[in-house]
């Protein structure tokens, strides 16, 4: 049995490209892949506006500012619920500004693709119970998974992030 990626276009400020649809199941499955998470997994991807996830991050983390992705995990201590009509676990909810990211696809050099792909890997591991509000360690060794995940669907970074992005 197969992963399921539920992909819905909630805004009509940024075209969606073509192939977009495909890359973000590709990317979930990647890091389903390089966790060598057990067992078949459903994901939901929303794509909204600036104002869309503004409310969304004021409402569930108490941030009064738009913001690119938010993540609605599921589970807790790898433990999930199971979707009886397929099987699948159910991860969550993935929810990207599509304007912002045009925007940090524009500010860091890269295409549209590769920004949202970034977007739903960074996502996926915190669905599956990753962290790096708080720094350190746990950060860096998200940052590093991303990107290992992110070579194998053959979109290396192209510029240096900083600590302070992390």
């Amino acid at each position: 049995m197969s992963n399921k990626v539920l992909i819905t276009n909630d805004q009509n400020v940024v075209k969606v490209p073509s192939g977009l649809r495909i890359l973000i199941r590709r990317s979930c499955n990647a890091v389903l892949d390089f966790e060598h998470f057990d067992g078949p997994a459903e994901i939901s991807v929303t794509f909204v506006d600036n104002n869309r996830i503004h409310e969304l991050n004021k409402e569930y983390r108490n941030k009064d500012s738009a913001t690119d992705v938010l993540s609605f995990p599921l589970g807790e201590n790898g433990e999930y619920d199971i979707d009886e009509d397929n099987g699948c676990k159910l991860l969550g909810d993935i929810v990207i500004s599509m304007e912002r990211a045009m925007e940090q696809a524009e500010l860091y050099g890269h295409s549209l693709q590769r920004e949202v792909a970034y977007l739903t890997v960074h996502s996926m591991l915190h669905l599956l119970g990753y962290d790096h509000e708080a720094g350190g360690l746990e950060a860096v060794r998200m940052r590093e998974k991303e990107e290992a995940v992110l070579i194998q669907l053959g979109l290396p970074r192209t510029v240096s992030y900083t600590n302070d992005e992390i």
